[in-house]
């Protein structure tokens, strides 16, 4: 997987610098998470299809 050129900021990225998040960055297959701490390090790569009902279930858990 190529790594994606745009990531943006969660908009619950905390208090301070607003470095306690995760990013995100869309591509037309996948959506790629990373944490805005390590950059560098690993992401998690989501189907497009699958990244939504993600964000969905962990709204409703209250995790997010």
């Amino acid at each position: 997987m190529t790594t994606p050129s745009i990531w943006r900021k969660s908009s619950h990225s905390g208090g301070g610098e607003g470095n306690a998040c995760v990013e995100a960055a869309n591509r037309h297959t996948h959506t790629a998470v990373r944490d805005s701490k390590t950059p560098a390090r690993a992401t998690l790569a989501f189907p497009a299809t699958a990244f939504a009902p993600f964000i969905e279930a962990l709204k409703s858990s209250g995790r997010l």
